[in-house]
């Protein structure tokens, strides 16, 4: 295995009205749906061998595209779910601030709001990482997911501290690219899609990453 990309879904209509999603499942809207038929070009010019996909309908959406471009089978796994969100989920990020505002406030300090009933990042990348562990030995992996899953993966990936939110949020339909080489994992792309990279903001970030739909 030398290459796997980890790729968002597209838009959904609860990403529109920015609303947080977590493990909810509303499915792409037309914008999204468009995304993924652009992507899925993209994405098989790396002539990926497997294409495992979230079993939330947004990342299946996004997936199926490829798997018709590529002639693959996508494979579901529920621990490419999207971080659970607990009450939250449903919510815009104003509802949320109007009926949670200690959790709110948790929240934009970059602390883990574990009250709220959802996952914390660190187990988030547990049950991805168990997942990543279990990857057969192939020279291209695409793996179809979500925004916050995404970055915990490679937070962990790359050895990088959970509370420290140095990756940005991904766009949707845009993936970033992990490559094993001399004997370790290095990101070499993050934030890629339609039409080119989007340079990611190193900094330490909320726990959302400072984007209302991050955690979609």
């Amino acid at each position: 295995m030398l290459r796997v990309l980890l790729l968002r879904h597209g838009r959904t209509a609860w990403n529109a009205q920015r609303r947080f999603q977590g493990q909810a499942d509303p499915p792409l809207d037309d914008v999204g749906r468009a995304q993924a038929y652009e992507v899925a070009g993209l994405v098989a010019a790396f002539e990926p061998k497997l294409i495992i996909s979230s079993d939330a309908q947004r990342a299946s959406q996004t997936a199926a595209p490829i798997g018709e471009v590529t002639g693959l089978s996508v494979q579901a796994d529920a621990r490419l779910r999207e971080r659970s969100l607990g009450h939250w989920e449903g919510l815009s990020r104003e509802e949320v601030q109007e009926r949670y505002p200690d959790e709110f406030a948790d929240w934009l300090a970059g602390r883990d709001v574990s009250r709220r009933g959802g996952e914390s990042r660190a187990e988030v990348a547990m049950r991805a990482r168990e997942l990543f562990d279990e990857l057969p030995d192939l020279e291209t992996i695409v793996l179809v997911t979500h925004s916050a899953t995404a970055m915990a993966l490679c937070s962990d990936i790359l050895g990088m501290s959970q509370k420290l939110h140095v990756l940005g949020p991904l766009a949707n339909c845009h993936w970033s690219e992990l490559r094993f080489e001399e004997e370790h994992w290095r990101l070499r792309a993050h934030n890629v899609g339609s039409p080119g990279p989007v340079i990611p903001r190193l900094k330490v970030e909320d726990d959302g990453d400072n984007a209302p739909d991050a955690e979609a």
